[in-house]
């Protein structure tokens, strides 16, 4: 769904192509099997870029696209490391045309109903995730048609790597939020030493720590989702630094904290029925798709540098609490101090993506958030009272107004 989704604003750097696909893509309807894709009441998108000798630099690309007509037609050759998923309707591909790296609409199936010529070698053996197949595929005289112009691959494949990087984002919250419910549920209900789990000082610790992380990469989610559909110059600023940020952060948070989760179950979290072994084998994923965590960090380096409207939106986005808080302002004037020397950033690149990060993420909480929550992210994120684990928050904070408000209850 993220790659189907996320595969629309690509195309529309083509109105023909656009016209062809976007009504089958957006589609609510699954229309299982190969078909000519006119013939069918739904279509699925899937990305085939990375090859085995670049990885995340795709530029290092060797699979070829030689023009045969005057109407963007190419035929393919070489080899797909990593493709998600084989099984869809079309993919989007980058290859070396005569001009540079270029941007192909490539479909399984023709439209007179035969089979594209490209062969799947092997699907991976993935630590999760195995629902989604994902396979290494070769291209033989493989048909795919231009999207966008020779030599502007990137650029053209940039708006769908921005929208999957969203759904990144917005899936760890999802998995932070149900493993925070699955041990809170759990701990509400299991009674030990003569009261229920979530009474003990040390667990109801432990799982307001888990919720203050999980509330606050929600309301980042959700502020770069509701970006996306605003179109001014502040929200496209924002959305080119925030969402590496939060791809960053957010999903390099996520395995940590949903481990923690299941150790709140005990044993009984790490047997498969409890569910909670599947949330943890997804949870690396989103860290490592659409780059992983160096690339996104330096990818904010890169905004910072050649647009500067993007720390602009970062700023006019954590000024809007300025003064509610001396902890978040002490942050953001860290910042700014690291900012005002780059030499050598890129070592500090991890290390200023998560600071912005949770600046952010802070203001989001003051803003809108729970005051008890964003109390104790901003006394440990942002002012560092804090032991590097979860259930290592401080004292003075609401505890228990934090669990009481992440645990299910019975309706």
């Amino acid at each position: 769904m993220t790659m189907t989704y996320a595969a629309v604003p690509a195309l529309k750097s083509d109105d023909a192509l656009a016209k062809q696909w976007t009504s089958g893509l957006a589609s609510r309807v699954y229309d299982f099997g190969l078909r000519r894709p006119a013939d069918k009441a739904g279509l699925l998108a899937a990305m085939a870029m990375t090859e085995k000798q670049g990885g995340s630099d795709v530029r290092a690309n060797v699979t070829s696209a030689s023009p045969t007509s005057d109407h963007g037609e190419y035929r393919l050759h070489g080899h797909k490391w990593f493709t998600s998923a084989p099984m869809d309707d079309m993919f989007l591909m980058l290859a070396q045309a005569p001009d540079g790296l270029t941007c192909f609409v490539v479909p399984r199936v023709l439209p007179d109903g035969a089979r594209n010529p490209l062969s799947i070698v092997r699907l991976k053996d993935k630590v999760g995730n195995r629902s989604n197949a994902s396979a290494e595929l070769e291209l033989h005289d493989t048909v795919g048609t231009r999207l966008g112009d020779e030599g502007r691959g990137v650029r053209t494949i940039i708006e769908m790597v921005a929208a999957t990087r969203l759904d990144c984002v917005l899936g760890s919250a999802a998995l932070m939020r149900r493993a925070v419910a699955e041990a809170s549920w759990h701990a509400a209900h299991r009674s030990a030493f003569g009261t229920t789990l979530a009474e003990q000082p040390a667990m109801r610790n432990v799982l307001a720590d888990l919720a203050t992380e999980s509330e606050a990469a929600t309301l980042l989610g959700l502020r770069l989702a509701a970006s996306v559909d605003r179109h001014d110059d502040h929200e496209v600023a924002l959305r080119r630094i925030g969402l590496p940020l939060a791809k960053f952060w957010v999903c390099k948070r996520t395995p940590m904290m949903v481990a923690e989760a299941m150790e709140c179950l005990g044993g009984n979290g790490y047997v498969e029925e409890s569910g909670m072994p599947l949330l943890f084998r997804e949870s690396p994923l989103n860290s490592i798709w659409e780059g992983s965590g160096n690339v996104n960090a330096l990818d904010v380096l890169r905004a910072l540098q050649r647009e500067p409207e993007t720390l602009q939106a970062w700023l006019s986005e954590v000024g809007a609490v300025r003064g509610e808080d001396s902890r978040l302002d002490t942050a953001v004037d860290d910042v700014l101090a690291d900012l005002a020397d780059l030499q050598d950033v890129e070592v500090r690149a991890r290390r200023l993506a998560a600071a912005m990060a949770t600046c952010l993420q802070g203001a989001l909480l003051l803003r809108h958030g729970n005051p008890a929550v964003a109390d104790a992210f901003c006394a440990t994120r942002l002012a560092g009272d804090w032991g590097g684990v979860f259930g290592t928050l401080p004292r003075g904070l609401d505890l228990a107004a934090i669990v009481t408000r992440t645990t299910p209850h019975l309706v």
